[in-house]
């Protein structure tokens, strides 16, 4: 390659000087056409001449020459670890003593992601009202080293229907998560307060305080301990704990396009069952075939609770999904519809966004479509119909229409 050639690609590298030499080297006069860029390359210390004081533009550049380039622009921070031509040029970079991976994580050690959410849901039946909302999050993840991070969540709430005092609308401001995440050899390690999810939320999808360890490939174990903490945010106890302290276990593991997975939970003085403790037991499978993906769980809570409020305590959900809508791709779509039938003593803080009365349990389908209208811009529709299962007082309409759009950055 020619170094006339390299010019024009060292400019993009944004490299720039306040000042430079008249006339750094004896063969680019100041009338050359390359003369601004190779003297305002010269003067950055980016290119450098031979020891006669010439630059021999129409000289071929060896690989090793180009790579110096590269190496200079790169501890100027002219340009990334993760540009292309340090790629193109790693192993002679490497030769110089350029460690890119080191240079990457000095310069990245904490990362901030997120996401914004606008929603509005209307409740109709017995449970009545609509609202819209619009939450922000904010995620650090930052390197404590090769095999740890930590991680926290800032999340502000808007409530966009304010009246009164608050008729601008009402926020709220919560630090949600901060968690350590790593390996301790080959086990997995989650540490502090951290959103917890269990048996594909059917169970729990909330934030909770604990640890987790889990290990395995071709059968993978996950063991858990800790307090739960919020109860779902449709219910009438959201922001207080759903139960106290707990502890689970889970196995997974594929045959074939079939994937299982059972669990035990064990929670204390749980909320919805009037301070009772409640254990769950869950046994489901999802068999996929191309963008389908059918799937089936049984769930079997304490049956030691009050017989009126749940008669049977047990539960099942039946699944059906096609696709998936993926932020990075535009025009992705996906479907999915469920089918409900839980014990109040199967449920803690279910993962759905429908209205329902936990002490009750509940029975009734969900739908869903989420669709990709530009990258990282996703937007979707869900409904629920549900009835409450146990109820003595008689088995109440829950409807939720729930819509949202969701930006991530």
């Amino acid at each position: 390659m020619k170094k006339t050639l390299v010019l024009a690609m060292a400019m993009a590298l944004g490299v720039s000087a306040t000042a430079f030499a008249a006339n750094p080297f004896s063969d680019v006069p100041a009338g050359h056409w390359a003369y601004a860029s190779v003297a305002k390359l010269a003067a950055a210390g980016v290119v450098d001449g031979y020891p006669d004081g010439t630059f021999k533009g129409n000289n071929l550049m060896t690989r090793y020459e180009m790579a110096q380039i590269v190496a200079k622009a790169l501890a100027k921070g002219a340009i990334g670890s993760d540009d292309k031509l340090v790629g193109e040029f790693a192993d002679e970079l490497d030769n110089l003593g350029v460690r890119v991976a080191k240079l990457e994580k000095n310069s990245d050690n904490v990362k901030i992601t997120g996401n914004i959410r606008a929603t509005y849901v209307n409740y109709s039946g017995d449970a009545t009202g609509n609202y819209t909302k619009l939450r922000s999050r904010l995620f650090f993840t930052g390197a404590v080293n090769d095999n740890w991070n930590f991680v926290s969540m800032i999340q502000n709430d808007q409530d966009l229907n304010g009246s009164g005092d608050n008729a601008n609308g009402d926020e709220n401001n919560t630090f949600q998560r901060a968690y350590l995440q790593g390996k301790i050899g080959q086990v997995g390690v989650t540490a502090g307060r951290y959103e917890g999810y269990m048996a594909e939320g059917n169970i729990y999808d909330n934030r909770l305080d604990g640890v987790k360890v889990d290990f395995g490939k071709t059968v993978k174990f996950t063991a858990e301990a800790g307090k739960m903490s919020s109860a779902s945010s449709v219910t009438a106890d959201a922001g207080k704990s759903a139960a106290g302290k707990f502890y689970r276990g889970t196995v997974a593991g594929n045959i074939g396009q079939v994937a299982l997975e059972a669990n035990y939970v064990k929670a204390f003085d749980v909320k919805a069952l009037g301070g009772n403790d409640d254990q769950i037991y869950t046994l489901g499978a999802n068999y996929t075939t191309g963008k389908t993906t059918v799937g089936a769980m049984y769930l079997k809570g304490s049956s030691d609770y009050n017989d009126i409020n749940d008669k049977d305590a047990k539960g099942y959900v039946i699944s059906l999904a096609y696709g998936a809508a993926k932020a990075n791709k535009v025009g992705s779509l996906g479907v999915w519809a469920k089918y409900y039938n839980q014990g109040a003593s199967t449920v803690i803080a279910h993962t759905f966004n429908a209205a329902y009365k936990p002490e009750y349990g509940f029975k009734g389908y969900g739908i869903g479509v989420d669709y990709t209208l530009a990258k990282n811009m996703v937007a979707g529709v869900q409904y629920f119909a549900l009835k409450d299962k146990d109820n003595a007082g008689g088995n109440l309409d829950r409807n939720t229409l729930w819509s949202q759009l969701i930006v991530t950055f």
